[in-house]
């Protein structure tokens, strides 16, 4: 299933500055997978020691936040968007 995965701008550099990127996936563990195979070492930015999303990411399908749809087990419909966005904190 192709989805496409939206980089933020912080990200970019692991993808030679690319803002999105095509790949295949039926959930989000396959897609961080995929994404990791077609840009190395961004995984490692993604998740943690554990191998879990990291605090710090916001992750959506389309519209949905996987920590409410499964984590890294979310399903990821074939032509879905992939949003990471970096956690915003501030006072």
């Amino acid at each position: 299933m192709s989805v496409t995965v939206r980089i933020p701008t912080p990200l970019r550099t692991a993808t030679g500055g690319d803002a999105t990127a095509v790949v295949e996936g039926g959930n989000v563990a396959e897609v961080v997978a995929a994404l990791d195979r077609a840009h190395p070492g961004i995984g490692d930015r993604l998740l943690d020691e554990g191998g879990k999303l990291r605090r710090f990411l916001n992750v959506y399908v389309d519209d949905e936040d996987v920590r409410f749809a499964g984590g890294l087990d979310a399903p990821v419909p074939d032509g879905a968007t992939v949003s990471i966005i970096p956690a915003v904190a501030g006072g």
